[in-house]
């Protein structure tokens, strides 16, 4: 079981989503839901959320992610903020631009991870990590062509201790995450048809809601019993990652076999 970390529950939560593509998108049109549960509860100041996306509007992107052909040319992330603003009354952020090793993101509560190359986890895992962040959770996603899996844990820096009951990231879970030999070499999709063809139509949403259900639960109760899941779409299955020090071990074993054998 975990615990909500007590000062979030005091102030307005600083939320950064990382990527505004397939994922990203459909976690950004959830967070408002979860803002407004947050506030009829009594919750002081609800979500504080900055997108961040240095990426363009494409053609492509208007088949699986929700962006118009009138919107082609704009920066996603300024799009999407704009849409949630308008709709929701809020006064949410957006930066265009990709991140960095010169990005600023080391005093946000809550980072969401959407992207789809492992260099750009890398980069999101030096970023959340070390005594400088004070980053309290970091929440990834990532999927295939109809499977995903999504895990929060807490980055080993200046605000979370090291000891048995932190919730393990998914790089130290999953090594294999943080192996760029592993990255698709073929480059984003060009096309319509072949954004289709390289994934299922709804799998980004369906990762998107049950990794936004965990965070509502986590924020309404205080507590989780697990801190992720796994998701196949194909096979309509959900199978969810315990908070277990012993299963983290079992996974993080299997993971580097998988690393060795990609090796060989």
């Amino acid at each position: 079981m975990h615990t909500l970390i007590a000062e979030l529950l005091r102030r307005e939560v600083r939320v950064l989503v990382v990527g505004c593509g397939g994922n990203g998108s459909a976690v950004a049109a959830g967070l408002p839901y979860l803002h407004q549960a947050m506030i009829v509860a009594g919750h002081p100041g609800g979500l504080r959320v900055t997108l961040m996306d240095g990426d363009i509007i494409s053609p492509a992107n208007c088949v699986r992610q929700p962006f118009s052909s009138a919107e082609i040319g704009l920066a996603k992330a300024v799009v999407m903020v704009s849409r949630l603003n308008l709709f929701w009354g809020l006064s949410w952020t957006a930066s265009p631009e990709f991140l960095t090793a010169q990005s600023k993101i080391h005093d946000f509560d809550v980072v969401i991870g959407c992207v789809d190359t492992r260099a750009a986890r890398i980069m999101i895992g030096k970023q959340v990590q070390g005594w400088r962040s004070r980053v309290g959770y970091w929440l990834d996603l990532g999927n295939s062509a109809d499977s995903g899996q999504f895990v929060l844990g807490q980055p080993l820096n200046g605000r979370n201790r090291r000891s048995v009951d932190r919730l393990r990231t998914a790089p130290e879970i999953f090594p294999e995450l943080s192996d760029e030999s592993l990255d698709a070499t073929d480059g984003p999709s060009c096309s319509a048809a072949e954004a289709l063809e390289r994934q299922e139509p709804f799998v980004n949403q369906t990762l998107a809601q049950h990794a936004l259900a965990l965070l509502t639960r986590l924020f309404r109760y205080g507590r989780i019993d697990h801190h992720g899941a796994f998701v196949n779409v194909a096979e309509n299955r959900v199978q969810p990652l315990q908070i277990s020090p012993q299963e983290w071990k079992k996974l993080t074993r299997r993971g580097r076999r998988l690393q060795r054998k990609t090796a060989a």
